[in-house]
């Protein structure tokens, strides 16, 4: 009774979900199309069931490549009306084939109107921005200047240049926080790891700093979106080096179990005091540690991460004793069991 159940639950959704669903046998003949897919791809159902899924999806390459590739493939697709599709290709241990199709139109519209709407705010802030910043450095070429003076011209350049880096971060933790769609798709997080460590290693190797690498392997996917969690781990890594002393090394460890993946990034640094712990995540937040304010920084990127993670369904938490160091943690639930 309760197999009869699952089996009628798993064709309810298999019929109503609105992810295309494709089932492909291992001679590459499809089995089952949802109403989705073939929605999606301008079919009836009649039409591809039991034919060469290659014969019959010939005309976009990316949709055809679901079906012809040797391994797990993602790929972004082309779909009949000028829509766009992400397409994922899983093989079953019997050699099947399972191909999902999400309509991602609307997203990729509005990816666009946020680029758009972060450029127009980061134009329209940084022209007056950029002219502060010119007559502050017009004021000390008129005369000598008291040390009062020149401190103020330099908080004026400083709070300048703070606004003007923060344009486009704002926009994008609003457009976050807001509830804008994420991608929700396999991701591998070595991949993201190694991603975000290359783009680091010029800034790390200008503090002299090495950042060392510890991933699992295997390590189970987790869904979610590759660019946002690249942005969390950039975040992180990018926090530890610039904050860390030179010659000392960053770590950064992943590790999983059953349920849950975790990632923590630790580093050797100035450290977080205790009464400040809980609040390195608040918007804008800076120590009032001297050290900290001497470095640049809007206090967005923590903010930024903890958002995302969340949005993600996990969490994440910082450990930390002054003068000797951070650890920052975050967890995520894994899309299958190892």
């Amino acid at each position: 009774m309760l197999d009869q159940a699952t089996t009628q639950v798993h064709e309810h959704i298999f019929r109503t979900t609105s992810d295309g669903i494709i089932l492909v046998d291992e001679a590459g003949i499809v089995q089952r199309i949802n109403p989705a897919a073939a929605a999606m791809l301008a079919v009836t159902v009649d039409e591809v069931r039991h034919k060469l899924a290659k014969d019959v999806f010939y005309s976009d390459p990316g949709i055809k490549s679901l079906f012809t590739r040797d391994s797990e493939y993602t790929a972004q697709v082309r779909l009949p009306r000028r829509r766009f599709g992400l397409g994922i290709c899983l093989i079953t241990d019997d050699n099947r084939r399972l191909v999902i199709i999400q309509d991602i139109t609307e997203k990729r519209e509005l990816d666009s109107r946020r680029e758009s709407l972060s450029h127009s705010i980061a134009h329209d802030l940084r022209n007056p921005l950029s002219a502060i910043s010119g007559f502050a450095e017009l004021i000390g070429k008129f005369g000598e200047l008291s040390p009062q003076q020149q401190k103020f011209l330099t908080r004026i350049r400083q709070t300048s240049s703070k606004i003007h880096d923060m344009a486009k971060p704002l926009v994008d933790l609003a457009w976050i926080e807001a509830g804008m769609p994420l991608a929700h798709r396999p991701v591998q997080m070595s991949d993201i790891i190694d991603s975000a460590t290359r783009e680091l290693s010029f800034i790390a190797q200008g503090h002299k700093v090495t950042i060392a690498t510890s991933v699992q392997n295997p390590m189970p996917m987790v869904m979610g979106d590759p660019e946002r969690l690249k942005i969390v781990i950039y975040n992180l890594l990018h926090n530890a080096v610039i904050y860390s002393q030179e010659e000392q090394p960053v770590v950064i460890h992943a590790w999983s179990d059953e349920q849950e993946v975790f990632c923590s990034v630790a580093d050797r640094g100035i450290g977080i005091a205790d009464d400040e712990l809980d609040l390195v995540f608040d918007r804008m937040y800076r120590s009032r540690d001297e050290y900290v304010r001497e470095i640049p920084g809007g206090g967005l990127g923590l903010t930024t991460a903890k958002t995302i993670i969340e949005r993600h369904g996990g969490d994440i938490w910082a450990a930390s004793t002054l003068g000797e160091g951070s650890t920052f943690t975050f967890v995520m639930p894994t899309a299958q069991k190892q």
